[in-house]
């Protein structure tokens, strides 16, 4: 037994040398594939989006505010106060504006609904807009439906705010959005959507804006780009997006952007109090400035030709700044970004936020040249500006609760501490975005490559050294101490957990897999996927990262195989390590560097299952010259060339001879080995040969 368990032994570690660093190229390989970092979290569009979005209504109107005859005393006593109050409100006299509502009430103004409203609103302001906890929970209090005929009307439709209930869900939707909610934020803006032809335009304007920049917060780029088309051909709430002109004008791109801007700035309103009007003019304004932005960037995220034309803000230098990162200009994306930074300082308009995004996104740009620390160095930047805004979220205003975001951050520092071979590190990062992005199988599937890395560091230490005794020992047992799964620390028990469930969502989302049309279909069905848009779907299965495409899915499904063969190996689960190795030479698309992994797992799972037979058919050293040099050079991993890889496989098929008791069949096949990777393990198998092949003479 001693003998057998000796050669096993060094066949596992031959197998080791392959496992974990195919991992880590792994990523690098998705980022020139996709041409983006696959796993990167937080692009450079965060930079434009985290400045604009409107505020809370104040719902200005009464119970004959569609008609405007007043038919009692009352009714122009009860509208003045609140004309009175709407003004106070913009003063910011919160207070004078509070006194206002109660004496409506203590009239007997018969809109509830709105008062309920307005003094939530009024009370949120007055709190310095922090108490967003309160105003949700008095918003969520407010009936969600239209009162039965005949009932009091609460929800009095107005001319030019939209229906109280309209607002109120609006607002509601907002918050849940600043909370990064954005599910639920989808949800309560739902029915508002769905009869968005209907709303008056300046309250469609706002809910469309809210719609798209949701959309885009979710990574739902193609049903964000059919909502758009919706918006401008059904609603023509937005004008056609500067294109690329074949003259190559400017002018003519500058006329179309200052025409968009005007289209959806537009306002049409006509004898409405002058408060209302200054007010819903301010709002009009901003929502189509927005829409503007997001019109832009659903286009530059799309990979559309479009041309932006900056406007002095960050807000247009950044998404220049975007749309070169998105066509691999990376050192025109940095400059672009440093500029913002520079004129930002230079006008003392710097906060936190822009500092946050800047800082992020230029550890995107150096994490996708593979300068790897000083992306770190940019992460760990943009989380200290971070940190700042997070300080006291409870007693945040929504605008900063809605810049933090620090659980992204920590995604794109967990695979640049990766990348620099910084396993521990990278584990604790990466377990701040797992508790939010917990569908995201890739996600787990770093976790665990951070675990296997730790595990692989701590064996170069020596604080796993394998004697032959312990290896005796642990002969039918697991070689490890008995921890349990669920606690999140860098070993293989928790890493085992990981790999189960990025196994489990990747298999989930592969079945539910959408495959777009071609051109020609999408161009045939454009009319049908204007009034259809909610219908789109996009794969976007690995938020806060972009979607992923077939070829990324079924590459990082042979990547979780490989990684759960060698796991189940580690941890003495031979069967499961089998079936994972099976199941990966069985995969579609299969890389070279995957195939050999799978053959190497195989075939040691079933010596270690004494079926060193049925071992040798993975192991037969043929099918490596079949293998793609190019495949082994270029990735991140021990293994350099071919001829290292036919060393590998010749040793372990050695050991297999051996194991069978075929001596000198093992002991010729060791005579070929030259390569320094296996050449110590080689000459220490060849002298237990020399010695079995001498105690069999004697005897």
């Amino acid at each position: 037994m001693l003998p057998k368990m000796w050669s096993v032994h060094y066949c596992v570690r031959a197998c080791v040398v392959l496992a974990q660093p195919l991992c880590a190229g792994l990523q690098q390989e998705a980022c020139e594939r996709d041409g983006h970092s696959a796993d990167i979290a937080a692009c450079v569009y965060r930079v434009v989006m985290c400045v604009f979005l409107v505020f809370l209504f104040f719902i200005f109107g009464m119970d004959t505010a569609d008609s405007p005859t007043k038919t009692q005393d009352s009714d122009d006593e009860n509208y003045n106060l609140l004309c009175q109050a709407h003004e106070q409100f913009n003063n910011c006299e919160y207070d004078r504006c509070l006194e206002l509502l109660q004496q409506l009430e203590t009239k007997g103004e018969s809109s509830a609904l709105i008062l309920r409203h307005n003094r939530a609103v009024v009370n949120y302001y007055k709190s310095g807009c922090t108490q967003h906890q309160a105003l949700l929970q008095e918003l969520e209090q407010l009936p969600d439906s239209k009162p039965a005929p005949g009932e009091p009307n609460g929800g009095i439709s107005l001319k030019h705010a939209g229906s109280a209930l309209t607002v109120a869900r609006y607002n509601k939707a907002l918050i849940y959005y600043h909370r990064h909610m954005y599910g639920t934020a989808l949800e309560r803006l739902a029915p508002l959507v769905a009869r968005l032809e209907a709303l008056e335009k300046q309250m469609a304007a706002l809910v469309a804006t809210l719609q798209l920049q949701l959309l885009l917060a979710t990574n739902q780029l193609n049903r964000a780009e059919a909502f758009l088309d919706y918006l401008q051909y059904k609603l023509n709430l937005v004008a056609s997006a500067p294109s690329p002109s074949p003259s190559g004008s400017p002018d003519e791109a500058t006329t179309t952007t200052a025409a968009a801007a005007a289209a959806s700035g537009s306002t049409g309103i006509s004898n409405a109090p002058p408060a209302l009007e200054n007010s819903v003019t301010r709002v009009a304004g901003e929502s189509g400035s927005s829409l503007q932005l997001l019109q832009l960037l659903t286009h530059v995220l799309n990979r559309k030709p479009v041309v932006i034309t900056e406007d002095g803000t960050p807000q247009f230098a950044a998404l220049k700044a975007q749309q070169y990162y998105i066509m691999k200009d990376f050192q025109m994306a940095a400059k672009q970004l440093m500029r913002i930074n520079d004129e930002c300082t230079q006008a003392g308009t710097v906060t936190p936020q822009l500092s946050t995004c800047i800082a992020n996104n230029m550890g995107v740009i150096h994490l996708r040249v593979r300068h790897y620390a000083i992306a770190a160095k940019f992460f760990q930047n943009a989380l200290r500006f971070d940190q700042q805004l997070a300080a006291n979220l409870r007693q945040s205003t929504l605008q900063t609760m809605s810049s933090a975001r620090s659980c992204e951050i920590m995604y794109n520092l967990g695979i640049a501490m990766l990348h620099l071979r910084r396993p521990k590190e990278a584990f604790h990062c990466l377990l701040v975005p797992v508790k939010q992005y917990h569908s995201n199988p890739r996600l787990w599937f770093r976790m665990a490559e951070a675990c296997i890395m730790e595990h692989e560091a701590q064996k170069l230490l020596g604080k796993e050294r394998h004697t032959i005794e312990n290896v005796m020992n642990s002969l039918g047992s697991k070689p490890y101490g008995a921890h349990s799964t669920a606690v999140p620390e860098p070993t293989l028990e928790f890493a085992a957990l990981c790999l189960r469930s990025a196994l489990t969502l990747t298999l989930q989302y592969k079945a539910n897999f959408f495959m777009a049309n071609s051109p020609e279909e999408s161009l045939e069905q454009k009319d049908a996927a204007q009034q259809l848009w909610s219908q789109q779907q996009d794969n976007n299965f690995c938020n806060p990262s972009k979607p992923i495409s077939l070829e990324s899915l079924e590459n990082m499904l042979a990547a979780i195989y490989a990684a759960h063969s060698f796991v189940s190996l580690r941890l003495g689960d031979h069967v499961t390590a089998l079936e994972m190795a099976k199941q990966l030479l069985q995969s579609e698309r299969l890389s070279d560097a995957h195939k050999l992994l799978g053959h190497m797992y195989a075939g040691e799972a079933l010596m270690m299952m004494d079926r060193s037979g049925e071992a040798r058919d993975h192991l037969e050293p043929t099918f490596v010259s079949t293998l793609n040099a190019l495949d082994l050079e270029t990735r991140d991993w021990q293994l350099k060339s071919l001829d290292a890889a036919q060393n590998v496989v010749r040793y372990n098929l050695a050991v297999a001879l051996a194991l069978q008791n075929d001596f000198q069949a093992a002991k010729n096949l060791l005579l070929t080995l030259t390569h320094p990777i296996v050449s110590k393990k080689a000459l220490i198998l060849h002298r237990y040969i020399e010695l079995k092949i001498s105690t069999s003479t004697l005897s």
